[in-house]
């Protein structure tokens, strides 16, 4: 007959693995999506960063995050990770392929992910061009005061506001300036705002 002490610890045991199949498994912030076309995977995200691999249209992707002002996102295809411009990968929102947008990414619950050396050492090793971070690497220049960057042309206005909890960018068409808000609040809600002016 077994003992108190053996039946407590199998029980201790027991309800460990339980709640250990119960809890989030960090992995599983990741979430699928697809390339729109074929497109390059690079080892960072600007063009100016080596190809990783070109993928097919229709890439069985995994994202796992992008960058702060969404234009790129960390995603893997089969054993190759790398970055790949938003504007080519859709996720399932609403039960609709969406491409991921500035406004998509919060609500779907993408992250904003970070490019370091750490990455490039984690991933590149061995490839013909790992010894050269430094020739590749350019980091972007730190926003105005008030986080605010500039995205001002002759072809148009526009701005991006990244702050924790809070991103804002707008456009111009017609002489008629757009923008677009996202809050997060403290318990996970967004909230998204939208507002026009005329230039004129």
């Amino acid at each position: 007959m077994r003992n108190w002490k053996e039946t407590s610890l199998g029980l201790v045991a027991g309800f460990a693995a339980m709640v250990g199949t119960m809890m989030p498994d960090p992995a599983s912030a990741a979430m699928s999506a697809v390339a729109v076309t074929s497109v390059n995977m690079r080892a960072g995200p600007s063009t100016a960063y080596p190809i990783v691999v070109g993928l097919p249209s229709q890439a069985a992707l995994t994202v796992y995050g992008c960058t702060a002002n969404t234009t790129w996102c960390d995603v893997s295809w089969g054993r190759e990770r790398g970055w790949v411009s938003a504007s080519y990968v859709q996720v399932f929102y609403r039960g609709t392929p969406t491409v991921v947008t500035p406004v998509v990414a919060p609500v779907v619950g993408i992250t904003v992910v970070s490019f370091n050396q750490t990455y490039w050492n984690s991933y590149y090793v061995g490839r013909p061009w790992y010894g050269q971070w430094n020739a590749y690497y350019l980091p972007a220049a730190p926003p105005p005061r008030g986080g605010a960057v500039a995205g001002c042309s002759d072809r148009g206005c526009g701005a991006a506001v990244v702050r924790p909890g809070h991103v804002a960018f707008g456009h111009c068409t017609d002489g008629t300036c757009s923008g677009t808000s996202i809050n997060r609040g403290p318990f996970g809600n967004v909230r998204v705002r939208h507002g026009s002016f005329s230039r004129d």
